[in-house]
């Protein structure tokens, strides 16, 4: 049976959600896992995220140098969106109660790895992955793959008939549905043919055009018939593999790296069984004995987004420059809106780095005030978001994010002598001895020195 110690509550709050809020604190001790669970987990009536469209308000003429001043001012606006909608997201992640649906969507966010410089498509694809994060994984799939972000993103808008560009089907079957190993060169080519037509118009909105769709036979995974992207997608869905892919990669992230093949067995059969709804398969691994065994704690490193998420919802604070957060989702390696490619970002050990190791252990210091920030970006760093130009006030200003942190709050919620068992999880208290001989007295001195050790870069 689940035990309801500490640790356990916080092994819960940080796969399901991003960690523990000061606000939970105090009552964390006295709520028992299930209650626990159904707290982060209930669905809210979910919001969209929307802004007003910003239109470039500037008149110019028809000549060329006005013609590349609207770019310009165009190019600014897209900027200036996607960085809100990045903070927006990040923003969710640390102050919303639905926790499992933010971290569900940040699951998702990865697996459907897209890029694309329109902050509109980038609105569009988000929400459909927010609204359909804890769903039916096949409502998930055909909004993302009839999403004008994806379309372009995987280039379908020139697959045409007769002229078939393969990259959308195998990004389709690669990645995001059955994996290597289970569909041919030809499947790839056959649904290639399927896709063709799939396109969206100027404003966004998914179209067939017919005139442009390969409408002769095909034949996919053993099947044959006059078939359309839609077809091609329920097929993929009826295949056990699709359900074993999704499910260890969703067991990787939020249980172990290392597979067990068993229970990943039996959990994708009752996903496949349930027509892929995610949020039983969730409840499955969550509710779960062996997902609390102690293999399973502490031995995830925490993604960029998931370590300075953890520590906003840990420590109530103002920011007053908080387009800094963009400089140091950079900095550290995952910037949100701007995957590395369509597989997505990298994970585990590849977080860590000589440059980037020293930055984590850094952040809790920066952010007290108690050191200058003294990264660079990498010149050859093209995810940018309008952030590498030198001449860029925020590349000057993100050293100082002008960031207030209120320790009374935390003084609060904590007595000085716990304060340990809510920020690392691990047996072995060596570290905690350290911590305690180079900390003062006051519990700021404390939490400072356990964030900036090795061992709360885990979870």
């Amino acid at each position: 049976m689940k035990e309801n110690s500490l640790n356990h509550k916080l092994h819960l709050l940080w796969r399901a959600g991003f960690g523990p809020s000061y606000l939970q604190i105090k009552s964390l001790k006295n709520i028992d896992l299930t209650e626990l669970f159904q707290s982060i987990s209930g669905l809210d009536p979910f919001q969209r995220i929307n802004y007003v469209e910003e239109q470039v308000s500037e008149v110019y003429s028809e000549q060329e140098g006005d013609n590349a001043e609207r770019r310009k001012a165009q190019q600014r606006r897209n900027r200036k969106q996607n960085l809100d909608l990045n903070l927006d997201f990040l923003d969710r992640m640390v102050h919303s109660k639905t926790q499992l649906r933010e971290k569900m969507a940040f699951f998702w966010h990865g697996h459907f790895a897209c890029r694309t410089v329109n902050p509109k498509y980038n609105r569009q694809l988000l929400n459909s992955i927010r609204r359909n994060a804890l769903g039916d994984f096949k409502e998930l799939l055909f909004d993302v793959s009839q999403s004008p972000a994806m379309l372009s993103f995987l280039n379908n808008q020139q697959n045409k008939k007769g002229h078939p560009n393969e990259n959308f089907a195998r990004e389709v079957m690669e990645l995001f549905t059955m994996g290597r190993g289970n569909y041919t060169e030809k499947d790839v080519r056959e649904a290639a043919r399927a896709f063709t037509g799939w396109a969206f118009d100027r404003n966004g909105k998914f179209l067939e055009r017919k005139n442009q769709h390969d409408s002769n036979e095909k034949t996919f995974l053993g099947e044959t018939g006059n078939f359309d992207g839609s077809d091609i997608l329920e097929i993929i869905l009826s295949k056990k593999e699709t359900a074993k892919f999704i499910t260890q990669k969703i067991y990787r992230f939020f249980v172990n790296e290392q597979l067990d093949n068993n229970r990943v067995d039996t959990l994708s059969l009752e996903f496949y069984n349930s027509n892929y709804d995610i949020m039983k398969l969730m409840k499955s691994i969550f509710n779960s004995d062996w997902f609390y065994e102690t293999k399973n704690i502490g031995n995830r490193i925490k993604s960029p987004i998931e370590l300075l998420a953890g520590m906003m919802r840990f420590l109530p604070m103002t920011i007053e420059r908080n387009e800094s957060l963009v400089e140091y989702q950079r900095l550290l390696g995952q910037m949100l809106l701007y995957p590395p490619n369509v597989a997505g970002w990298p994970s585990g050990k590849s977080w860590i780095d000589s440059s980037t190791l020293m930055l984590r252990l850094q952040i809790p210091q920066i952010w007290s005030g108690l050191r200058p920030m003294d990264y660079e970006a990498r010149e050859d760093d093209d995810l940018d978001m309008g952030l590498n130009n030198k001449r860029n006030p925020l590349n000057r200003q993100f050293k100082d994010p002008k960031i207030v942190i209120d320790w009374a709050k935390v003084e609060g919620s904590f007595k000085h002598s716990e304060i340990a068992d809510y920020l690392i999880q691990t047996n072995d208290k060596s570290i905690l001895k350290l911590t305690d001989r180079f900390s003062s007295d006051n519990l700021k001195s404390k939490v400072i020195n356990l964030m900036s050790t090795p061992e709360y870069q885990l979870m």
